[in-house]
């Protein structure tokens, strides 16, 4: 997703005020409320070819896939994301904000689709807030510009361990399911 920024310096009470008025998706990043742009064909492929081979997967383990359009608040930095994809496989979560609106408190497993615009973003602020949520325990990032996905794994509350695959013919293990990177990437155009 493209973001770009609106506001400056609101109040969380502020952001989920303009989130509930708003017809596009907004994100709250230190003090800031930043507009989601719409995503290109190989992110939405790429997006629904793993929210299907998880779904039921995952639906057998007792375990929820959500989409992007599902609120996080990222941990105790206080901000406020639309991850790609989480799982939970825990009784799900959520701080309700006074205008009604929830945010999911317990990913375990956030799934970030990357382009050009956000990949920076997402592989350093956006983690560093992620890894201060309580359970969060996998960061998954998948690229757009190559069948490449790297999964990073909490061992430890300052150690995070980076496996990266590429080789199409690779099977990836995420919670007991399978994932191909030949699947993942099916009519992706590079």
């Amino acid at each position: 997703m493209v973001s770009m920024k609106v506001k400056s310096e609101v109040s969380v009470e502020d952001y989920f005020r303009a989130l509930q008025e708003s017809d596009i998706k907004l994100e709250y990043h230190f003090g800031e409320i930043v507009a989601m742009a719409g995503v290109q064909p190989n992110h939405a492929r790429i997006h629904s070819k793993i929210f299907i081979t998880l779904g039921q997967c995952l639906e057998a383990k007792d375990c929820a896939i959500m989409g992007s359009d599902l609120l996080v608040k990222a941990g105790t930095c206080g901000n406020f994301y639309f991850p790609d994809l989480v799982i939970v496989c825990k009784k799900e979560e959520y701080e309700m904000a006074p205008s009604g609106l929830k945010a999911l408190t317990n990913p375990e497993i956030i799934i970030e689709i990357l382009s050009d615009t956000t990949e920076s973003f997402d592989r350093t602020f956006k983690f560093d807030c992620y890894k201060t949520i309580p359970g969060f325990r996998k960061y998954v990032l998948v690229h757009t510009k190559k069948k490449k996905m790297e999964i990073l794994t909490r061992i430890s509350s300052v150690e995070w361990l980076s496996h990266t695959y590429e080789d199409s013919e690779h099977e990836i293990d995420l919670e007991g399911c399978t994932l191909m990177l030949d699947e993942i990437y099916s009519r992706v155009d590079f």
